[in-house]
């Protein structure tokens, strides 16, 4: 609705000490002037982008030729059956910087996990569960260790990050979408749910969540595997602020899980080890 024209296309830096924008033109055939030489001002604060996130969703209107149209996936009304809630910290152990969640920093192990699990062996490399699903009071205190939540096949689950530290913070799940329900400054409580956007959320796979601030998500664990959930900040991901997400099918069926695939290459404690048997069909 504008006049045919150049125009500018503008981003801007946010969260960064030094403002930095980068821009662009838009050129239309008839245009009849060159573009403006002055660029609008960038936004103030972050308190605008928490607002935007909550003006993302899910157009339920919108059909198409398929049996499951948007919004048929009724996630708001799926009773919650465990509550997770994960809280960064920075700290030093032996001198030297690591991330955690919950206490604990992640730690490789000799064996991957799954071939861990494939094995049948999982008890030898790591433990399950070894941080608890709510943040320790004394959250100064970090250990090292393999993090793996044991999580039951085809449980609805809320996981809520909070983050306590001064830099924006970001999330990536392997192998799920889920719904980016909530998210609000200061700690989170279970009063909080009333606010949470239980109809048309919209699916994604990675989360951000704002300084001294929360995000919450829900999710159906519904595929089988070892799925890891990392900070998509590299160096905090690269230094322990990462666990991984177990999801075993009780039937042990080619319906839930692939075969360990043939050829594969062992190390650790299972190489030379038998091969474990194949899941039924």
């Amino acid at each position: 609705n504008q006049e045919p024209r150049d125009y500018y296309v503008v981003a801007s830096t946010r969260f960064t000490r030094r403002e930095v924008t980068a821009t662009g033109i838009i050129r239309y055939k008839n245009g009849k002037g060159a573009a403006s030489s002055e660029l609008p001002p960038p936004p103030v604060g972050w308190a605008w982008s928490l607002n935007q996130f909550r003006t993302f969703r899910w157009n339920l209107t919108s059909n198409a030729a398929r049996p499951n149209p948007q919004g048929s996936y009724k996630y708001g009304s799926i009773n919650i059956t465990r509550t997770i809630k994960l809280a960064n910290t920075a700290q030093r152990v032996d001198g030297k910087l690591r991330y955690a969640l919950n206490g604990a920093s992640y730690v490789e192990p000799t064996t991957p996990l799954k071939l861990a699990e494939y094995y049948g062996v999982a008890d030898k490399v790591f433990k399950y569960d070894t941080i608890p699903d709510e943040p320790p009071s004394d959250n100064t205190r970090v250990t090292l260790a393999p993090i793996v939540l044991n999580m039951t096949h085809r449980n609805f689950v809320e996981i809520i990050f909070e983050n306590h530290e001064t830099a924006i913070q970001s999330y990536h799940l392997s192998g799920y979408s889920f719904f980016a329900v909530g998210m609000d400054i200061g700690k989170w409580s279970p009063e909080k749910r009333m606010n949470y956007n239980l109809l048309d959320a919209v699916s994604r796979h990675t989360i951000q969540v704002f300084p001294n601030s929360w995000s919450a998500i829900l999710l159906t664990f519904d595929n089988c595997g070892m799925w890891n959930l990392r900070s998509e900040i590299w160096d905090r991901h690269y230094l322990g602020q990462q666990l991984y997400a177990s999801v075993i099918s009780p039937n042990r069926s080619l319906k839930d899980e692939y075969n360990l695939p043939e050829g594969v290459l062992t190390c650790g404690i299972v190489q030379g080890m038998p091969r474990p048997p194949p899941f039924s069909s």
